[in-house]
């Protein structure tokens, strides 16, 4: 028997994967991201892993780490590396519940990234019940705070990728079901502008509007887009009272960048807003970056190996370099061989309209079979 002939069953993927789609995992939930941990590191060890369980930091949930049985256990082999953690706040499955429609599947988090995670686990069991034994060891990472630049797990992530060979990461597939070989570079910043708070009414000419010092630094940020490196002003948080001046407006930034001299000429631009006008103060800080990870010959070399395993199968797997970010960053630019994107087909990913093709479940599940069969 090869990886072509695992049985590989969508309907049966379906109903395994429901349960992690129903557990709703929003970063900002500690207690329900470790709900979701609970339920893969359950599943895992039903599977004959060793599972360690890594207590979360800075408000986080916590990560799980999964060792699979092999005759080399503890020798570098293959990290899948994924994460738990979704955009959708709890009681989002009340407007995105799971739906099986025109040969899609809908709910929150299953594209980005629980339906690749999904099928990276499916892989291992059907190669155990298989008795089709890797030849370098396996590790599974899931750790809960990607989707906010991995703030608490990069270290973590970044240790075991060393420990390894080699890196998948199962995010979702680019359109047309292509892999990622390199990614841009990601800079989140906060802004924070601070004024004089005074009546609304009667004594309006007295204060020093932050929203309204914010509302114009936020035009400003935006227009410094350009087509290689570009800002996004994603999150603003002012006032609580209508009839008061609100004397501070705090706001969180994305910049990305194909290369790294771009992002770090856009950070020195966004530094450079810090000041004061107007009886204002703008105070800008950076927050986690992820590095530009540009595509090397040991990333290409594992992009070739998945590129035949998946003519085999009987589809074109592509390759490209992505903005988006992704826990590949990281391992990426370590120089580590990491492949990214290999997880399911679908669109919509943090909408209300995620949701994947039901036909990549079986068909990523045998990509990632494969490559655990040829990597050495």
């Amino acid at each position: 028997m090869t990886y072509k002939d695992l049985p590989f069953d969508a309907d049966a993927m379906l109903a395994g994967l429901r349960p992690w789609v129903e557990c709703e995992s929003p970063t900002f939930d500690a207690a329900a991201v470790d709900r979701m941990m609970d339920l893969a590191a359950s599943e895992m060890a039903a599977a004959g892993a060793t599972i360690d369980r890594i207590p979360g930091t800075m408000g986080f949930g916590g990560s799980v780490r999964a060792r699979f049985p092999h005759k080399n256990s503890g020798n570098p082999g293959v990290l899948i590396s994924g994460h738990l953690d979704t955009v959708h706040p709890i009681g989002t499955l009340d407007v995105l519940p799971w739906r099986i429609e025109d040969g899609r599947c809908y709910g929150p988090g299953i594209m980005d990234m629980k339906g690749g995670n999904y099928c990276a686990l499916e892989a291992i069991r059907q190669l155990a019940r298989a008795g089709l034994e890797t030849p370098l060891p396996i590790t599974v990472l899931f750790t809960p705070d990607e989707e906010v630049g991995t703030p608490s797990t990069r270290e973590l992530i970044e240790e075991e990728a060393k420990a390894n060979k080699y890196v998948l990461v199962p995010e979702p597939a680019c359109a047309g079901g292509g892999a990622v070989t390199g990614r841009y570079a990601i800079a989140r910043f906060n802004v924070k502008t601070t004024g004089r708070p005074a009546h609304a009414s009667w004594a309006l000419k007295d204060g020093r509007s932050a929203i309204a010092a914010m509302a114009k630094k936020i035009l400003e940020i935006e227009a410094m887009t350009e087509e290689d490196c570009t800002f996004s002003v994603g999150v603003v948080h002012a006032g609580q009272w209508v009839n008061c001046v609100s004397s501070s407006c705090d706001a969180e930034v994305l910049s990305m960048a194909k290369r790294q001299a771009d992002l770090d000429a856009g950070v020195q631009r966004m530094l450079a807003l810090s000041g004061e006008e107007n009886g204002v103060t703008t105070e800008v800080t950076r927050g986690v970056t992820r590095p530009v990870w540009e595509p090397d010959a040991g990333t290409l070399a594992l992009y070739e190996v998945a590129r035949e395993i998946s003519a085999d199968i009987g589809f074109n797997l592509t390759h490209e370099s992505a903005g988006g970010g992704s826990d590949g960053n990281f391992t990426g630019a370590l120089g580590i061989p990491t492949l990214d994107s290999i997880g399911v087909r679908g669109k919509g990913l943090h909408t209300l309209d995620e949701h994947i093709e039901i036909d990549s479940l079986a068909e990523r599940a045998k990509l990632i079979a494969g490559m655990l069969l040829r990597l050495a």
